[in-house]
C-alpha cells in the first residue's frame, strides 16, 4: 500500500514539469486566455496547485488548499516581467507541501492564521495582516492552517516573468 501511494505521487510530481513545458509551449494570445489557462492548471484533476501533499498519509489526509487567480498583468514599466494576484483559501487544518516560486511573492494573511516555514528559518504563525516575503527560488518547506475549525485566506502576489506562466515549481527544481 505505501509502496502504491509511493508511486501515485512521483508520478503525479514528475508529471508537473512535463504539463509545465507543454503548456508553456502553446501560445496564450491574450490576457484572458493566459488567465484561462492559469485557472485551469490551478483546478487539474490531480488537485489543486498547492495541494500535491508529501508522500505521508497523516499530510495526504489533510484538506488541500484552493486558489482563485484574480489577475496576471505585464509590468509595462518593466519589460519580461508580469504580476500576479491570487486569494488562496486554507480550510481548516489545510496544508500545502515543499514548493518553490519562479518569481518574488509576497503573502498577506486576510483572515485566520498561517504557519508557514521557509528553508533554514523556524516556522511562524502569522496571523490576520501580517506579511510575508519569499524571494525567487526559495524553498517553502510548507503552509497550513492549523486550527481545526476556522478558515484562513491570504493574498499572494507574484512578481515573475511574463507570460503568466507556472507560478509554483517542484521543491527540487
Amino acid at each position: 500500500m505505501k509502496t502504491r501511494h509511493f508511486q501515485r505521487v512521483t508520478v503525479r510530481v514528475m508529471a508537473l514539469p512535463i504539463l509545465a513545458v507543454s503548456l508553456l509551449a502553446i501560445e496564450r494570445s491574450t490576457p484572458q486566455a493566459a488567465l484561462q489557462w492559469f485557472t485551469t492548471i490551478c483546478s487539474a484533476a490531480s488537485g489543486p496547485m498547492f495541494s500535491t501533499g508529501p508522500d505521508t498519509s497523516a499530510a495526504a489526509s489533510r484538506p488541500h488548499t484552493t486558489i482563485k487567480l484574480l489577475s496576471c498583468e505585464p509590468i509595462p514599466d518593466v519589460p519580461g516581467k508580469s504580476i500576479t494576484t491570487i486569494i488562496v483559501d486554507f480550510p481548516p487544518m489545510a496544508y500545502t507541501p515543499a514548493h518553490r516560486h519562479p518569481g518574488s511573492v509576497t503573502a498577506v494573511v486576510l483572515e485566520g492564521a498561517v504557519r508557514s516555514q521557509m528553508e533554514g528559518s523556524p516556522a511562524a504563525d502569522y496571523q490576520t495582516g501580517q506579511t510575508w516575503f519569499e524571494p525567487p527560488r526559495a524553498l517553502h518547506m510548507f503552509a497550513e492552517n492549523p486550527d481545526p475549525v476556522h478558515a484562513a485566506k491570504l493574498l499572494a502576489t507574484f512578481v515573475a516573468d511574463s507570460a503568466c506562466g507556472p507560478l509554483v515549481l517542484p521543491p527540487d527544481n
